[in-house]
């Protein structure tokens, strides 16, 4: 009895000492887990990270969560068709309230990259390297509907956010921002010039780039507007590829090409400030009618001098602040794209999530000289 009640004291022993092992082996581990999980935050947001550690931190999880669900820390890229352009400026950086200063609020690391030309060749390395960089998040204003797609496909593979803002990559993105109803900026965009033409006369369009999503979108409805003014006709289309020297020269060919034209639209902020340039002398001031999407503050010389009398947009800063939002909505998986669903943004509100995953800003504001002196953007 003796040598059994002794042995009966050693295996106690032995599954004391096995429990307190294993209880050691879990603290070690909790402890190994929480480093790496430190060291992954630090990698997502070094700038010398390499590709590898930028995958790993962009599915890591590394950002923590926020109160309200939404995750902090993201290491977020806004990626305009180009750098520079006052338009895009608005939309993006904190000064002006744009998605910069959004991404911040929500407490983000947020950068601006992309190219010094309007093209896919100039926008794409820019997105290449923010995702070697550990993005967790993009939002593009996409020069081609296609060309990007490769790229942004393979970032959502390996678990990135993609949203697009102003111009739209539709099969290769998440969700997209929407300025406006695109049928809307089109059909009113004809409405305007219809009525400073008197309903007739020849008519040309001076465009951004000839693969510009948004543009494309916006000039097939105004082909389709144009069918209620048979008395004006569409004689041409160019493009300034959103520099301000390329749409000098084209609206400058247009008019030389047609010396009767009597009215131009150009759907882009760089083009129609181009376009007003060229027709702000005695020879066209008045004649030739002139309309667009345009900022009030570079178009507000045209319009008190009277080479101008109404144009549209929307807000650019909110248009980026929205997206930002979106971003980081997604990125948080507290939406998915889901028609119906509605991503709340700070101060611009809630947006419900329309069909083809698109979320529309709301309606353009028509600028006149009774109205321009109350914005400064």
């Amino acid at each position: 009895m003796q040598g059994a009640g002794w042995l009966s004291q050693v295996r106690g022993r032995l599954r004391r000492s096995r429990a307190a092992a294993t209880a050691l082996a879990v603290a070690i581990t909790a402890v190994g887990l929480a480093a790496c999980g430190s060291s992954s935050s630090s990698a997502s947001s070094s700038s010398s990270s390499s590709s590898s550690s930028a995958a790993a931190a962009t599915t890591s999880g590394s950002a923590s969560a926020a109160s309200g669900g939404l995750k902090t820390g993201l290491n977020v890229y806004v990626v305009p068709k180009l750098l520079g352009a006052a338009y895009f400026t608005v939309a993006d950086s904190a000064k002006s309230g744009g998605a910069i200063a959004a991404l911040h609020a929500l407490g983000e690391q947020g950068t601006e990259t992309s190219g010094s030309a309007a093209t896919p060749a100039s926008e794409l390395p820019a997105i290449q390297a923010a995702i070697a960089k550990g993005a967790n998040a993009l939002i593009v204003s996409a020069t081609d509907p296609t060309a990007l797609c490769p790229t942004l496909n393979s970032a959502m593979q390996r678990g990135i956010t993609v949203v697009t803002y102003d111009s739209d990559a539709p099969t290769c993105r998440q969700l997209f921002v929407n300025q406006a109803s695109t049928a809307e900026i089109g059909t009113s965009e004809v409405d305007l010039i219809a009525k400073e033409m008197g309903d007739k006369g020849q008519l040309g369009i001076v465009s951004a780039a000839a693969s510009a999503t948004n543009q494309n979108a916006w000039i097939g409805y105004m082909k389709q507007e144009l069918k209620k003014y048979p008395n004006i006709h569409l004689v041409s289309i160019v493009y300034g590829n959103d520099d301000p020297t390329t749409a000098t020269q084209v609206t400058s060919g247009l008019l030389q090409k047609y010396p009767h034209l009597a009215g131009i639209i150009s759907p882009t902020t760089v083009g129609i400030e181009a376009a007003a340039a060229v027709l702000d002398t005695p020879q066209y001031r008045g004649k030739v009618k002139l309309t667009g999407l345009g900022t009030p503050l570079s178009m507000k010389k045209f319009v008190d001098d009277g080479t101008v009398t109404a144009f549209e947009l929307w807000n650019p800063a909110n248009l980026g602040y929205l997206a930002a939002y979106a971003a980081v909505e997604l990125a948080s998986h507290k939406v998915t794209g889901a028609t119906g669903q509605t991503v709340t943004a700070g101060k611009l509100g809630t947006f419900t999530i329309g069909p083809d995953k698109t979320i529309i800003l709301g309606p353009p504001t028509v600028f006149t000289k009774a109205n321009i002196d109350q914005f400064d953007f």
